[in-house]
């Protein structure tokens, strides 16, 4: 069975590194008293003393993440500016397709090894995905087979 993993809080976490800090125990010893893993224990004591100076200086930080949002939110941004701009210019370019290039012409612009599913290809080209497989009646080649079918019809429907 697996056990399930713990979360401490940060006055929990805060609490403990002030014992250790204190000195009065080791590490191990309140690790110990606590149930905690001493590594666990060392990783919090060395995440505290990193940023201990944050305590006294809020606008360090502030002004990092005012920063660093501001570069986030250029970059968003830029990023919708091109997508409205290829937008556009994808619904240009279907226009001029749809009225330049007939059906039939489009129909063969279809290409099973692109990256692009069939079903994206047609309806950017503006196609229905059936026509691709739909196959035309064959036409009669001679007189003999015309005048065949017309016989047959003629007995099914009781003229002779």
């Amino acid at each position: 069975m697996s056990t399930k993993r713990k979360i401490y809080s940060a006055d929990f976490k805060s609490k403990l590194i002030l014992k250790v800090l204190e000195g009065e125990k080791t590490l191990n010893e309140i690790a110990s008293q606590y149930e905690i893993l001493p590594v666990n224990l060392r990783n919090w004591k060395k995440q505290f003393l990193e940023n201990m100076s944050l305590a006294f200086d809020k606008s360090i930080v502030v002004k990092e993440y005012k920063k660093e949002i501001e570069i986030l939110q250029k970059d968003k941004d830029d990023l919708a500016k091109k997508v409205g701009n290829l937008t556009i210019e994808k619904d240009f370019l279907e226009g001029k397709l749809e009225s330049l290039v007939s059906s039939k012409n489009r129909k063969s612009m279809i290409d099973s090894k692109l990256p692009i599913s069939l079903n994206k290809q047609c309806k950017l080209l503006n196609i229905s995905k059936s026509s691709l497989y739909y196959q035309p009646i064959k036409k009669f080649s001679s007189e003999g087979e015309l005048e065949l079918l017309n016989a047959i019809n003629d007995i099914a429907k009781g003229k002779l």
